[in-house]
């Protein structure tokens, strides 16, 4: 009975102490936590890759941390969507019975199939009632505003497929600069193909020339890595300090010169250039005439720009760039968002420089067009044109038909 009683009084005393030293422990850590700050949460973020100058891309999501609105913005633009893994919300064509056929000729047809493992492009010949190795759809191509190209792998080496999807009469359709009388297996996609449709992309072929890559270190769509470069460094030096408001280590457009913004969008709107060195070198800030070279004696010649591809040459070749000491790519598009269609922002960029002119109503086009192109100054003055270089051979049409594409050069056209 004494050692029962002993026991009875001694069990809340060591409780006592217990719950005391779990209180110390408690309150050690919550003084620790204040005195480390905000830091204390820090992790770092691994790269997924790394350019050729050591600075690591850790792709677009980071971004979000920060930056959400600009983010989320960003994800409906055309660049963000320009490529992508290819997958029932990116490809654009349809698979069902009846729509997914293209006949390229009289004796070359593809089907388009797709199953729970993937989607697949079979070429068959007519004639002979036989069907040719199956090519699967790894990646996609271009934002489906014009249209989408297919790329497939073969081991680590990439090319691009013979059938594409266009837009305009919902199909599908022989691949741009495809023969249309052959069936070409497939088509290798070197780097500088690829450098426009990707923010980066890690090469091992000899010297970045050829058509192999590394699989998991390719970084889909023009997103913010790309304009702003690799931000290894930026992101966790504001994981650390949150409370820092200057950004660090992080290219800003506002410190570019012009030609320096030009540039960045020079790379991939100046048409074909000569590359100097490989791709996927080049970042914005550098100059890009030391990376490739455009071919000078078409830039010298407006008339033979084309429309697809070389905005930046006709825009260099018009009076309002020539007249202007700002004036670039931003003055008119926003990298953030996407405003195709909305010719009332375009038509408002035009009149933050032709404000009188459009206060004194001195348009010299005739009002009866003026009415039928609602007063809109991009209709006009930088109307939609036949690219000569983009032409889409569908099953309706043998000729092939001209992708139309708004041409840069702002001019009065009849």
């Amino acid at each position: 009975m004494v050692m029962y009683t002993r026991y009875f009084f001694a069990k809340p005393a060591l409780a006592g102490v217990g719950i005391f030293i779990l209180c110390l422990v408690f309150v050690s850590i919550l003084w620790a936590c204040k005195q480390s700050g905000p830091t204390a949460a820090y992790v770092a973020i691994e790269p997924i890759t790394y350019h050729e100058n050591g600075q690591g891309f850790v792709g677009s999501e980071s971004c979000r941390e920060c930056h959400a609105d600009l983010y989320d913005t960003h994800l409906r633009t055309a660049h963000f969507r320009t490529s992508g893994l290819a997958d029932s919300t990116t490809i654009r064509g349809s698979f069902r019975q009846g729509s997914n056929s293209y006949h390229l000729n009289d004796s070359l047809g593809f089907s388009m199939l797709a199953d729970k493992n993937g989607f697949y492009q079979r070429p068959y010949f007519l004639k002979e009632n036989k069907t040719v190795a199956t090519d699967t759809l790894a990646i996609v191509i271009g934002s489906g505003t014009k249209g989408q190209t297919y790329l497939s792998w073969e081991e680590d080496a990439l090319y691009q497929l013979q059938v594409s999807y266009y837009t305009p009469t919902d199909e599908w359709t022989n691949s741009p600069g495809m023969p249309p009388d052959q069936f070409l297996d497939a088509r290798p996609v070197n780097s500088s193909c690829l450098e426009c449709h990707v923010t980066f992309a890690k090469s091992t072929a000899l010297y970045g020339m050829g058509n192999t890559f590394k699989k998991d270190e390719i970084l889909f769509g023009v997103d913010c890595e790309r304009c702003h470069g690799p931000s290894e460094e930026h992101v966790n030096f504001h994981r650390q300090k949150p409370e820092a408001t200057t950004a660090f280590a992080m290219t800003s457009y506002d410190s570019l010169t012009r030609q320096q913004r030009l540039d960045a969008c020079a790379l991939c709107h100046s048409g074909i250039r000569t590359p100097l060195k490989p791709a996927f070198q080049f970042l914005v800030g550098d100059t890009l005439s030391n990376f490739s070279m455009a071919d000078k004696a078409v830039l010298d010649s407006p008339e033979k720009l084309d429309v697809h591809g070389n905005q930046y040459g006709l825009l260099q070749a018009s009076a309002c760039f020539k007249g202007s000491e700002t004036m670039d790519c931003t003055t008119c598009h926003s990298p953030h968002q996407n405003q195709r269609g909305t010719l009332t922002i375009f038509n408002q960029r035009c009149m933050q420089c032709h404000t009188e002119m459009m206060a004194s109503d001195t348009c010299s086009a005739n009002k009866e067009l003026l009415q039928q192109n609602g007063n809109n100054c991009v209709a006009c003055h930088m109307p939609l044109l036949d690219s000569q270089s983009m032409r889409i051979t569908t099953g309706r049409d043998s000729m092939g038909t001209a992708v139309q594409v708004r041409t840069h050069l702002i001019d009065v056209y009849q």
